[in-house]
């Protein structure tokens, strides 16, 4: 059976450490990392995620600002805000919560923010250095990915790795992380063939598509290190919800083949959050 890659409880080690950093910080001179959080309208889920985040800036002794904004502003205002915060001193972090209502263009929003300032990633200045090998923010998601393998000393370099789903803001920006490992990596899709063979020839799988249970546990190379990135709702009538969280994957079965595996939920998603503070820790040091 598969070590269980635990993201909750190494989420919970980082934010510790962060912690530390800011009260040192705090301690010598009072001034502390901050993060802005814009959230447009009133998404739902968005504002579970800005909660959250909030809340884990919080623990760490990090300052947070929400700026919540109205679902019909016009592009320009929400431009006006933007550089509002990239003028703002107390603020080392802007986080533009995604989706926006559908008048915005959210990729004119995101190139609004100052590079220096972008700890989602998504700047086109950072996602280029980031594809050069230069020293940038990375996104959340694909840096936590990273960060699991390294913290349970587990190699990438000379490996073979697929990463099943090519999405700007995990798919690509991982596949380019494991390649700066070192890995050997193969980026699946909608169009790809033969994703079965891929997988079973992989050493280090990463899925990232939403779809529930896609990757079938008989896929999975005896041994391969599995990365489950989906966080996909099923029906489950013995659940008080009504539902549960699944993988990307055949978690049962895999678990069987795989050496290593991130669960869903309590795999990647906790370490998003905690890449999040890491990434604005970084942006106030880099000042």
């Amino acid at each position: 059976m598969a070590i269980i890659l635990d993201g909750k409880k190494l989420s919970e080690t980082i934010n510790s450490e962060i912690a530390e950093e800011v009260k040192k910080l705090a301690d010598s001179s009072k001034d502390v990392p901050g993060l802005a959080v814009i959230i447009v309208g009133d998404n739902p889920a968005s504002k579970v995620y800005v909660a959250s985040k909030k809340k884990a800036c919080a623990k760490a002794g990090i300052f947070s600002l929400e700026v919540a904004l109205d679902k019909n502003i016009t592009q320009e205002k929400l431009i006006e805000e933007i550089q509002k915060l990239n003028n703002d001193d107390r603020i080392n972090g802007i986080l533009l919560q995604l989706p926006l209502p559908k008048h915005l263009d959210e990729h004119v929003a995101l190139e609004a923010i100052s590079p220096e300032k972008d700890v989602d990633g998504f700047h086109p200045t950072n996602v280029g250095k980031l594809y050069i090998g230069l020293d940038t923010f990375v996104p959340c998601t694909p840096k936590g990915v990273i960060e699991i393998l390294k913290r349970y000393n587990i190699s990438i370099s000379g490996k073979n790795a697929v990463v099943v789903g090519r999405s700007n803001i995990v798919g690509k920006p991982v596949a380019a992380l494991l390649m700066k490992e070192n890995a050997t990596v193969t980026i699946a899709h909608s169009k790809t063939q033969n994703l079965p063979d891929l997988v079973k020839n992989s050493d280090i799988v990463v899925s990232a598509i939403g779809k529930p249970y896609f990757i079938k546990g008989d896929w999975i190379k005896e041994g391969a290190v599995v990365i489950d990135v989906g966080i996909n709702s099923v029906d489950d009538p013995s659940s008080p919800k009504g539902y549960k969280l699944v993988g990307d994957v055949e978690f049962e079965e895999a678990s069987k083949r795989a050496s290593y595996i991130t669960p869903v939920p309590g795999g990647v998603g906790p370490m998003t959050i905690a890449m999040l503070l890491s990434n604005t820790l970084k942006a106030k040091l880099r000042k």
